[in-house]
């Protein structure tokens, strides 16, 4: 008789150690978060990913109840920050936010120690920029007709800065040259900063920055700004028109902001941090705060992100061909 009653013992047994471990790790997961999260940037501190991480950081971490760190990792051209949050744990406690690097390093750099499309899971779009044409004031071009006229004129006379080949300063000055048909002297910086830095001292005449960053400088007087290349006036710059009105018709370059985290974080997390995210984006005084920063709220779902990832990986493909870029 105890015989009989020996093998279900030994299951109901089994069955309920097996339910004492997924009891731990489903309550794991309601709890989230438990601890203070960690958002990285891969740049240096007051660009425009710094800027949007510290914003959203701390409206999440309100709304959390946790805090959120910002944790500057820069170099590399993000990918210092990338590849240390691709190998984080895959708990949601640290994240990534990112820019175009996410979409075009893979393709930009013939080694790297991670993939940016597999080791990274998109959770949210947050934001697009533009860039605007800045100049420094030594140049008197009233408009970005009279730039074209004299870049024609003199080949490679105007140098414009970037961050690095691939950059979004530099896809932007390279779609600008392609369509207007001029030749300027490409000089790439190891991150926006310093290029930025010698545009203010003379030292090279021109970069496509990111309008987070640019427009303080236009609006200071410390630069001149010529134009936008979104599709639309920037509320910041309300009398800088687009380069598209400026006489070159079809161009636009946007540049974005999105955060992401290791892959394989569990679903229900990436599906809470969207729906956090998502809702801090509609909150009108967040609106305000990312308008005034001259950045386009966007929001959407995480897959919605992933595909924009993949499209934008494809376009870059598409970029380094076309301009016979060779891979670092």
């Amino acid at each position: 008789m105890t015989q009989r009653f020996r093998f279900p013992l030994a299951s109901l047994a089994c069955l309920a150690a097996g339910l004492a471990c997924i009891v731990p790790v489903a309550h794991a997961q309601e709890a989230y978060p438990s601890k203070p999260i960690r958002m990285v940037v891969p740049f240096p501190p007051g660009g425009s990913i710094d800027m949007t991480a510290r914003l959203v950081g701390q409206k999440l971490s309100t709304a959390l109840g946790q805090p959120v760190l910002v944790d500057n990792r820069p170099g590399a051209s993000g990918n210092i920050g990338m590849d240390y949050v691709a190998k984080a744990p895959k708990d949601g406690y640290t994240l990534l936010m990112v820019h175009t690097g996410l979409a075009s390093n893979g393709h930009m750099f013939a080694k790297l120690p991670y993939d940016p499309i597999k080791d990274l899971a998109p959770v949210i779009r947050v934001a697009d920029q533009p860039n605007v044409l800045i100049m420094n004031p030594k140049w008197t071009f009233k408009n970005v007709g009279e730039l074209v006229a004299y870049a024609k004129a003199n080949p490679g006379k105007l140098s414009v800065g970037t961050s690095g080949v691939g950059g979004p300063q530099d896809v932007a000055a390279r779609r600008f040259m392609q369509m207007t048909g001029t030749d300027l002297l490409n000089v790439a910086y190891k991150g926006g900063a310093p290029a930025l830095s010698d545009l203010v001292g003379g030292q090279i005449d021109m970069m496509f920055e990111t309008s987070p960053t640019a427009v303080p400088y236009a609006k200071s007087g410390k630069l001149k700004a010529l134009a936008v290349t979104g599709d639309k006036r920037v509320s910041t710059l309300p009398d800088v028109p687009t380069v598209a009105e400026s006489g070159v018709p079809g161009y636009r370059f946007m540049g974005w902001v999105g955060l992401v985290a290791p892959a394989g974080t569990p679903a229900p997390v990436i599906a809470k941090l969207n729906e956090q995210v998502q809702a801090l984006l509609k909150n009108a005084d967040t609106q305000k705060q990312f308008t005034d920063l001259s950045l386009e709220v966007i929001g959407g779902s995480a897959p919605d992100f992933a595909g924009f990832v993949r499209k934008e990986s494809n376009d870059y493909a598409r970029f380094v061909k076309d301009f016979n870029i060779t891979p670092q």
